[in-house]
């Protein structure tokens, strides 16, 4: 099949691990290091982490909700292809 899901190569997987890692170290190291007080680093980080879940969630009910479509425009298509063949004969 031509829509076949296609797995992403080693390379680009260790690209956006690493990319991730990097981010989450980058703004750790912003918050601590900000002449804030306490409190608010606190809350920072918080924030930060929420982000990255509520992110993480978003992309992975987008693409749950992308993977459903095709399946049921699969699903229409053969039956489509069946009614079709059906009404041929």
């Amino acid at each position: 099949m031509e829509n076949e899901l296609r797995s992403n190569s080693s390379g680009w997987l260790f690209f956006v691990k690493v990319s991730f890692v990097v981010a989450v170290v980058a703004m750790a190291v912003g918050i601590v290091i900000t002449p804030i007080d306490l409190l608010v680093k606190g809350y920072l980080g918080i924030c930060s982490l929420f982000l990255v879940s509520t992110t993480i969630t978003l992309s992975k009910t987008l693409r749950d909700d992308h993977e459903s479509q095709r399946v049921h425009n699969r699903i229409s298509d053969a039956r489509t292809q069946q009614l079709l063949k059906e009404y041929a004969e």
